[in-house]
């Protein structure tokens, strides 16, 4: 960004206006001896005056001591402040460091941001312009040191009034930590070390004081799984329990929580944060268990946690602006550049955009706006722009080192630009966003950067202190607890008092835009590479279309598809968060451990293998089971067994090779069909089994068996046959033989009784009598024998009951 060389408007404060040019011909003398590069003085010289503006010369590179600056406070003072300046002292050299002392040096004001920059770049080099000395040796405003040791360490703290620092005109002053000593082999004062940081100096409020929106996101990283138990509310399974340790007490988030509620923010919230905690703290949860047993149940100590965390959250947002961005925060750039080429990526940014606004309102009470879209460190292009609004958003957070200024322009413009379509690029400012960047577990590193981001925000204000600019702060995803810290304390040193005041996001995408600033995205060849190896892979997405097309086909045959369509879904989100980014091995664990998981669940409902089946005749039935091992019932389902062979084995009784029916089963059970075939013809025929959904998708495993077939013959038949002719020939024989010898015997006692009668009568008889045999009716005679077998029936035989196999 062009940027002018000198500040218009810049007034002296009336306090100093009759030492300005006494200041300015002070500041100028040891620029212009470090510039002339004037010798230092001997060691035996005459000491120098307590504010001298001359300056021990400095060697090149970074001197063999290190100075650090740890804390300053005031970190942007006014008239009656007084700045103390506390650190330490390290002797990196192999000599003992003598008669040394460390002060505080006040350098010139700096003309630009891009003089920031360079200034900030070189804080510890010697090189260069040092300013001049606050105090000097023997002054009360040094620190002394008999020796320093090498290796060895000293801390120090130095005080001073500003009206002892000779401030002149408002600006960002040059403020430096020199020690100055002596050493074995350089027994005259110089200067052995250096840290530069800012000082700056606001004596009155600007004409038009800059509005600063600054953006406090609470993202983290994917923490649910797409597994849930079996019970009543599916108790949520986490893959790990580092979400209760950034909210516990000293955690990332709760450091962000704490320190944020108090700030003038805008909150930007990922929902799945919101959704994992609320799980954690409603319904409990289970922890994955890392030797691959049964989930650990979570403790009740982190689901308190969890639920004081989302109590202090629902306080400190009341009457706030929220910023809700899509669920999970997806990857813009990777579906843009990855993702377009799989079908059915771009299908999930409006489901995640939904849900979070009811995440949002459900857990927070509040109505947040879900009209941003943020790409990973503002980067764009005109494809991630396309993707970014695909889902309804009307604003896209950029940053100024992708949409940068090409028009000369002095001064850095409003943020909000108009990029066409109706979508307003909001642009935050680069140096302002990776201001808190590195580690800043470090007093130094926090220090200085405060320091810097004081004096680049100062700047944009100096750059035109007349005209009101809306500017904004998009800090990294996920700060850390200390770089938290560090970020509110600089937002604490621009209080009401200073050059700037406080926005919101909202307010700031719709400030008017600046008819002079860049509006034209880049364009795809100039996003930056090292982003770009970050993305996910194409085939992270093909992954999730694998796993949504598995998804689709399972759920229409749920009775509750809810219960699975939700925890996959969401999981689906996780699979392409911004998160992942740089960690893609991480990635492809958690999108295989969703197909995975999903993959058994779908395995629960199947046929059960059969081995081959025995048909003896022409009929028969096949049993075929279906087991559901799930906790809900599966219906919509169509069981289908088809003959290879239709002609020698016909299954049902409707043309074709097979048979249908449908299937319902509840959870926990099983159901077996049974299908009637006829067979036609002898040997094994292979069968196929096979689920179908409603629309004629195959659904699960098939299974593959033999039907026998093993018909009684006509041989056979005839030796049967034959075999019951001659049992029954036997059975006539012997009743005729029977009755034959009964006769006999009947007839031999007849002829008895008549010789006896004879006797008496004469011929047997009595005249007019008639023999027995004679009359029609006459009795059957106990002699005869009765039937040995019953009366044959006419009626035909019943049909055999055949056992089902």
């Amino acid at each position: 960004m062009a940027e002018a060389a000198d500040f218009q408007g810049m007034t002296p404060s009336p306090a100093r206006r009759r030492f300005r040019r006494t200041a300015a011909l002070l500041a100028g003398a040891p620029l212009l001896a470090a510039l002339l590069q004037i010798p230092a003085a001997p060691a035996d010289a005459a000491p120098q005056a307590a504010r001298t503006p001359e300056a021990p010369s400095a060697p090149a590179g970074t001197g063999s001591v290190d100075v650090s600056v740890d804390s300053m406070s005031p970190s942007a003072p006014t008239d009656e402040d007084t700045v103390t300046v506390s650190g330490k002292v390290t002797n990196e050299g192999r000599q003992t460091v003598t008669d040394a002392h460390v002060g505080l040096r006040v350098g010139p004001t700096l003309n630009n941001r891009s003089s920031v920059d360079s200034a900030a770049k070189r804080s510890d080099s010697l090189q260069g312009a040092l300013g001049r000395e606050v105090g000097g040796k023997g002054g009360k405003y040094t620190a002394e040191f008999n020796k320093i040791a090498p290796g060895a360490t000293q801390n120090f703290q130095l005080s001073v009034p500003v009206e002892e620092l000779d401030l002149s005109a408002d600006g960002v002053y040059q403020l430096g930590v020199s020690l100055t000593g002596r050493s074995a082999a350089q027994p005259y004062a110089q200067v052995l070390g250096v840290e530069r940081t800012f000082l700056p100096w606001q004596s009155e409020a600007p004409g038009e004081k800059t509005k600063v929106s600054f953006l406090w996101p609470l993202i983290s990283t994917s923490h649910l799984t797409a597994e849930t138990a079996s019970d009543e509310q599916q108790t949520p399974v986490f893959a790990d329990d580092k979400l209760a340790e950034e909210v516990a007490p000293g955690g990332r988030l709760e450091q962000m929580l704490s320190l944020g509620k108090d700030l003038p923010v805008t909150w930007v919230i990922d929902p799945d944060l919101l959704a994992s905690l609320d799980a954690m703290a409603t319904k409990g949860y289970s922890v994955e268990n890392p030797d691959g047993g049964n989930p650990i149940p979570g403790s009740a100590k982190n689901r308190a946690l969890a639920k004081q965390w989302l109590n202090e959250l629902q306080q400190a947002v009341k009457g706030k602006k929220i910023v809700a961005l899509p669920f999970a925060d997806p990857d813009l750039a990777s579906l843009a550049h990855q993702g377009k080429a799989v079908g059915g990526s771009l299908s999930h940014l409006q489901p995640a955009t939904d849900v979070a606004a009811q995440t949002v309102k459900s857990v927070l009470h509040v109505e947040p706006s879900t009209d941003f879209a943020w790409p990973a460190d503002g980067a764009v292009d005109p494809s991630v722009v396309d993707v970014a609004t695909s889902a309804g958003a009307h604003s896209v957070i950029a940053r100024s080192d992708s949409l940068r200024e090409s028009r000369g322009l002095p001064y850095t413009p409003t943020a909000a630009r108009p990029i066409g379509g109706g979508t307003t690029a909001v642009v935050a400012d680069a140096r302002l966003s990776t201001a808190f960047q590195g580690d800043m577990t470090r007093a130094e590193n926090s220090t200085l950067a405060v320091q810097e981001f004081l004096a680049q925000s100062q700047m944009i204000t100096l750059q035109n202190p007349d005209k009101q600019r809306s500017i904004v702060v998009a800090p990294q995803r996920m700060p850390t607890a200390s770089q938290a810290q560090t970020m509110a304390q600089a937002l604490g040193a621009l209080d009401s008092e200073s050059w700037t005041e406080p926005d919101d996001l909202i307010s700031a995408a719709k400030a008017t835009p600046d008819p002079k600033a860049a509006t034209q995205v880049p364009g795809t060849g100039a996003y930056p590479a090292k982003l770009r190896r970050q993305e996910l892979p194409k085939a992270a997405f093909e992954s999730v279309r694998t796993t949504q097309e598995t998804l689709g086909r399972f759920k229409v045959i749920l009775s509750a598809p809810d219960r699975v369509v939700t925890p996959f879904g969401r999981a689906m989100d996780r699979e392409l968060s911004t998160s992942w980014r740089g960690h893609a091995h991480e990635a492809e664990t958690y999108r295989n451990s969703v197909q995975r998981y999903l993959t058994t669940l779908t395995g629960q409902v199947g046929l059960i293998e059969k081995t081959e089946a025995k048909l003896s005749g022409r009929s028969a039935t096949i049993p075929i089971t279906v087991q559901n091992n799930l906790v809900q019932g599966v219906e919509n389902l169509t069981l289908r067994l088809t003959s290879t062979k239709p002609t020698r084995l016909k299954i049902g009784e409707r043309p074709g090779a097979y048979e249908e029916q449908p299937i319902k089963v509840s959870g926990g059970h099983s159901q077996t069909v049974k299908f009637t075939t006829t067979a036609n013809a002898n040997g094994p025929v292979p069968v196929v089994g096979q689920l179908y959904t409603e629309d004629g998708t195959p659904y699960g495993k098939e299974i593959r068996f033999d039907v026998d077939v093993t018909e009684i013959t006509l041989t056979v038949m005839l030796v049967i046959a034959g075999g019951i002719l001659l049992l029954v020939l036997a059975g006539f024989r012997m009743y005729t033989q029977r009755k034959a010898a009964a006769r006999r015997a009947e007839e031999e006692e007849a002829e008895g009784e008549n010789d006896e009668d004879g006797g008496e009568n004469g011929d047997g008889q009595e005249e007019g009598d008639d023999s027995p045999e004679s009359g029609p009716s006459a009795p059957e005679q106990p002699s005869d024998p009765t039937a040995d077998t019953a009366p044959e029936s006419t009626d035909p035989s019943g049909t055999g009951e055949r056992v089902d196999r």
